[in-house]
């Protein structure tokens, strides 16, 4: 039997290594093997294709002004042109920001002004209605493949340029490699500083012995968004460093995935519950495709409940590996097994190498001094983690990082039990975080729009559960004196958020109040508003 005392080993040695070095080495190894397919276009590249295309957008940055640690942002959906301009931005000193997709105008400036971007890579589709003006960093627009007003063709950056790629002045410990945003458990987005030691760690934690085995013959399914740090280091790095054939969708449709698992004999897939769900379902109907060679999934992002990889296994065949982490994290820092005498799919299984954790009593958690009170096996705590996977910290946020990497120990804000086998369960959380289908949101950004309407007073925002979704996001609202309740209002409040907000933030109830629940010192009392919806 496998001791899981044996995670104590990486895949290799992490130490001064960048993401892209690592990379670039692996297109040298693998050159023939096919490294992505683009099923958004229909494009295929070897490995020596994909080197070849990440050395001239790189240089092509450096010809277009770019300067070590400056900031490029990437705003696309899964493309191989994502994945060369991630991988470029890094080779040419630059510290790419990742932007969802789906984002509204209000959302990408903020990120693209929090982050000081001086370079966007965009197409025409996600450009569209959104204005860039005023945004006094940010230099140069490239469209991927639709050219819109103000932006010049990718095309370019691919162009043979005489430039020369900078050098690294710093060590890959002080270098940043990402700049994702995160929820939170507060506020507006924030910035996680991810070093390449970091990134690269972590990958070699998550292929190290007795985590997960990816090989070059693997041919993993990716319609997790690559923006996503769950897509972009448990996906696409990792899978490029084993030589194996990322195929990637822009965007998660049960029966087109299910055609290209039997089309492209995909081996492995992550997924997140929702999409467990509806491969359940599809599964129910007769529909799953019984010609497959998908060996196992991965399910993160959301807390998965039990059930759920019961009825997926027992419908399909396929086991299922949990896995658990976080932005701040790279993102992984548990994960489970396949092997018949470990499995548990209800549990995160144990934490990968190098990763150390206690769970903390949370009557002990607002005072970070006391935290020596570890609970007793099978009981509930905080999870609190190092290892050199966690972030440097946030963006231009002292505040937020000292609240969160203590003493180097970052404190998780959920709240978990280990057995006596060592088997890590997620049973709640501390942080306000409502997950809509692996997606955080934070409901101070929500609320934070509501009450830009001239209607809202105060306003509550929580997640209600829900069987598809997870939770959905749930507004409380106390309107001013000359405003009316009613649907058309309610209406008005959702549409309100949907125009500044992408879709999965917006509220899909609004409750009016008389007052909004609060402590003496004006904090939201989202548990009693919670109740209010038993």
């Amino acid at each position: 039997m496998m001791s899981p005392m044996l995670r104590t080993e990486l895949f290799a040695n992490p130490e001064d290594v960048f993401m892209h070095e690592a990379i670039l080495a692996s297109c040298r190894t693998y050159g023939r093997n096919t490294a992505l397919v683009d099923t958004s276009c229909g494009r295929r590249l070897t490995y020596e294709e994909y080197g070849e295309t990440v050395e001239a957008v790189a240089r092509g940055l450096v010809a277009a002004g770019v300067k070590p640690g400056e900031v490029v942002a990437i705003f696309l959906a899964n493309s191989w042109e994502f994945c060369a301009a991630y991988h470029a931005a890094t080779l040419a000193g630059a510290i790419p920001t990742l932007l969802n997709p789906t984002y509204r105008e209000r959302e990408v400036r903020y990120q693209l002004e929090n982050s000081g971007a001086v370079v966007l890579i965009s197409d025409a589709p996600f450009l569209n209605g959104i204005n860039l003006a005023g945004l006094v960093n940010l230099r140069r627009v490239y469209a991927t493949r639709e050219q819109g007003s103000g932006a010049e063709s990718f095309s370019r950056l691919l162009e043979p340029v005489s430039s020369v790629l900078p050098p690294a002045d710093k060590g890959s410990k002080e270098t940043l490699a990402a700049l994702p945003y995160s929820s939170g458990t507060t506020g507006l987005p924030k910035g996680v500083m991810l070093s390449h030691h970091n990134l690269v760690a972590n990958v070699y934690q998550l292929l190290g012995p007795g985590a997960v085995k990816l090989t070059d013959e693997d041919i993993p399914l990716c319609f997790l968004p690559l923006y996503h740090i769950y897509g972009l280091n448990v996906m696409l790095n990792p899978v490029l460093l084993v030589g194996a054939t990322l195929v990637l969708m822009p965007r998660f449709q049960v029966t087109h995935m299910m055609a290209l698992m039997v089309e492209e004999k995909i081996t492995m897939m992550p997924l997140v519950p929702p999409a467990m769900n509806a491969m359940c379902l599809a599964a129910e109907a007769g529909q799953f495709p019984k010609s497959h060679q998908l060996r196992w999934v991965k399910s993160g992002a959301a807390p998965l409940a039990p059930d759920l990889p019961r009825r997926f296994t027992a419908l399909t065949g396929i086991p299922v590996r949990q896995g658990y982490g976080m932005t701040e994290a790279s993102p992984l820092t548990h994960v489970g097994y396949l092997e018949p005498e470990l499995y548990h799919p209800d549990s995160i299984g144990h934490p990968v190498a190098l990763t150390d954790c206690k769970v903390i009593a949370t009557e002990n958690i607002l005072d970070p001094a006391d935290s020596a009170a570890e609970v007793a096996a099978g009981e509930r705590g905080e999870l609190v983690m190092r290892g050199p996977q966690f972030m440097r910290g946030y963006w231009k946020d002292a505040e937020a990082t000292a609240a969160a990497l203590r003493d180097g120990w970052f404190w998780s804000g959920d709240i978990v039990t280990r057995d006596a086998e060592g088997f890590y369960r997620v049973v709640d959380r501390r942080k306000e975080m409502i997950k809509y289908k692996g997606f955080a949101v934070a409901p101070a950004e929500v609320e934070a729009v509501l009450l830009e309407h001239p209607a809202v007073r105060e306003c509550g925002v929580v997640g209600r559960p829900d069987a598809a979704a997870g939770e959905i996001p749930v507004a409380f609202v106390a309107l001013r004196e000359g405003f009316v309740t009613g649907r058309n209002l309610e209406e008005e409040l959702c549409d309100f958020v949907a125009e500044r907000l992408t879709h999965y933030k917006q509220p899909r109830e609004v409750h009016f109040v008389e007052a909004v629940p609060k402590t003496a010192s004006g904090k939201i009392l989202r548990r009693e508003l919670r109740q209010k919806l038993r």
